[in-house]
Order: C-alpha cells, then structure tokens, then sequence
C-alpha cells in the first residue's frame, strides 16, 4: 500500500502536468484557429478577426463568406468549379452567392473550413505550400491509391489524410 502522502504528491504532479498540456495545447489550438482563419482570406473576407475556436466554430454556425471559397481556391490553385465540386456546393449556386455577396450554410463552412485545415496541417507538416499542394494532388499509397485532395469530401477522409500527415511529421514512411 502506498501512503497517502506519496499518492497525493503523485496525484498533484500528474494534475500540474495535465494543466500545463492544457495550455500548451490551447495555445497551439488559438495559433491553428488564426492560420485557418487567414487561408479563408483573414479579416478582409471574414469580417472579423478570428483568434480563438470558439470564434471560428461560432463564424461556421453563421456562414463563412462565399468569398472564402475563392481565396481558399487560389491558395490550392484551383478552380472555384472545381473546389465547389469538392465542397459539394453546386457551381450556379455559388456563383450566386459570390455575386450577391451571401454566406454559405453551416454544413458548407464547415467543409470549407475542414479543408482549409487539412492545408494548413499539410503546410506545417511538409513545410512548404508548394509541396503541399502537390502532395494534396498526388496519389498516396497509404490511402489506397487515392489522392488526398479527394478525400477530403467527409470527415473520415480528412482525419485519414491528417492520420497520413502526422506520420510524416513523425519520419514514418506513408
């Protein structure tokens, strides 16, 4: 049997250590919640500045600006045809929304925002835009075959690719 005090010294380093996670991963969660805000065209396009998750979550319940969709697209070097696709935003429909200056639904932010994220992570994990767009074009093994650009249309294809990319990050060859 442990004494009481020995557990509870334990008890208390593990409770300061988790604290300090805490932190550091909010930091890191604020400084991902700013670099996505600014692959969607940052202040001018949004409207706002965004510095915390909450603030981006709250923008996506709302709707992201169509306009997103096209400063997203130039930072992929694609068509806003064919991004809308990948969105799953019919093209007249967007090109509506662009000329009226409307905001895309929730459902359609959020897969805005999913693949601004997937960039942004590929950006940091290959440590150069240009690789990473190619990287996002190129036919991957580890997902069977299938380019990551392509699976980025649902939620488990995005943490697939992020799976991809952490392995990268970490020198295990994907």
């Amino acid at each position: 049997m442990v004494p009481y005090g020995i557990a509870g010294e334990c008890h208390e380093r593990l409770a300061n250590r988790l604290a300090k996670w805490r932190i550091i991963d909010s930091q890191e969660a604020r400084m991902e919640t700013e670099v996505i805000a600014e692959i969607l065209g940052g202040r001018k396009v949004l409207g706002k500045a965004i510095r915390k998750p909450g603030d981006l979550a709250q923008l996506v319940r709302d709707g992201l600006p169509a306009s997103s969709v096209t400063v997203l697209a130039q930072k992929l070097h694609l068509g806003n045809s064919v991004l809308s696709r990948k969105l799953g935003i019919p093209q007249r429909t967007l090109t509506r929304r662009l000329s009226q200056g409307s905001l895309l639904t929730s459902a359609e932010s959020d897969r805005t925002v999913r693949m601004a994220r997937v960039y942004a992570n590929a950006v940091e994990m290959i440590g150069d835009q240009e690789k990473a767009i190619e990287w996002l074009r190129t036919p991957n093994r580890a997902l069977g075959g299938e380019r990551p650009l392509d699976q980025l249309d649902t939620d488990l294809g995005a943490r697939m690719v992020e799976d991809v990319l952490g392995r990268i990050a970490y020198g295990v060859y994907s």
